[in-house]
């Protein structure tokens, strides 16, 4: 992993999937997030649900909801909704890949968690994966190092904590 990769945290993995616009704002510290009421349901959901598992930050750079240390060694990652599914995959399959590239253990499997509607969704790390994962870092770095994109109105619009920032 090159030097910058090693900087990407699994936040901006996730936004990456959902809004360009938000992950280049969340890159530059603008965050707002602290204001969003989604994202306290959020931690609340994890802290009420998952009391007895705690969370392990890594390089004060990834932060996993949970580890159980079994053989493979199990990676969750808890989310409110599956709505957005695919920015969670990837965001979990950072954290494996990760942990494989800098770390060096290999020996894992990922969960998805979805308290909410109670399913848990196994996620492994191939290494076609991995080199999509390798075009998704390439692609953050490139909108990090431009002029912040254009925002584009969907209907995640309006939940979303840059909301107003983007459109008032």
């Amino acid at each position: 992993m090159s030097d910058y990769m090693k900087s990407i945290n699994g936040t901006q993995i996730n936004y990456y999937f959902i809004c360009k616009t938000k992950l280049w704002l969340f890159s530059h510290n603008i965050q707002m997030e602290q204001e969003s009421d989604n994202v306290s349901l959020g931690k609340q959901l994890h802290e009420t649900s998952y009391k007895k598992e705690k969370e392990f930050l890594i390089d004060n750079l990834i932060n996993v909801d949970f580890i159980k240390n079994k053989d493979p060694i199990e990676i969750h990652e808890v989310k409110k909704t599956q709505s957005m599914e695919i920015s969670h995959e990837y965001q979990l399959l950072y954290y494996m890949y990760y942990l494989k590239k800098e770390k060096d253990i290999s020996n894992t499997v990922g969960y998805l968690n979805y308290q909410n509607i109670r399913k848990q969704i196994e996620i492994e790390l191939t290494e076609e994966k991995e080199e999509e994962l390798e075009t998704v870092l390439n692609d953050i770095k490139s909108i990090v190092d431009s002029d912040v994109p254009s925002p584009k109105k969907s209907r995640i619009c309006r939940k979303c904590a840059y909301f107003e920032f983007c459109f008032a």
